[in-house]
């Protein structure tokens, strides 16, 4: 399992790379700013959406990541 830090690591990375440092740090400070339940944001996340259109929308967000 890994530590706290190599957690916020990773979670920073991911952001830096796929926003950019400037959005990266407006988008944590953004989060920290509001009330946000992040469980309960993501119970409303697929609503609506089966399975496959899930599957469709990951496989077409990972093409795009590769083309960067």
């Amino acid at each position: 399992m890994r530590t706290d830090s190599e957690i916020k690591k990773s979670g920073f990375d991911i952001l830096n790379r796929n926003l950019g440092m400037v959005e990266a740090e407006r988008f944590i400070t953004l989060i920290q700013r509001e009330k946000f339940d992040y469980t309960k944001w993501r119970e409303n996340l697929f609503d609506g959406l089966s399975g496959q259109e899930i599957s469709k929308k990951a496989m077409e967000l990972q093409d795009t990541l590769k083309q960067k």
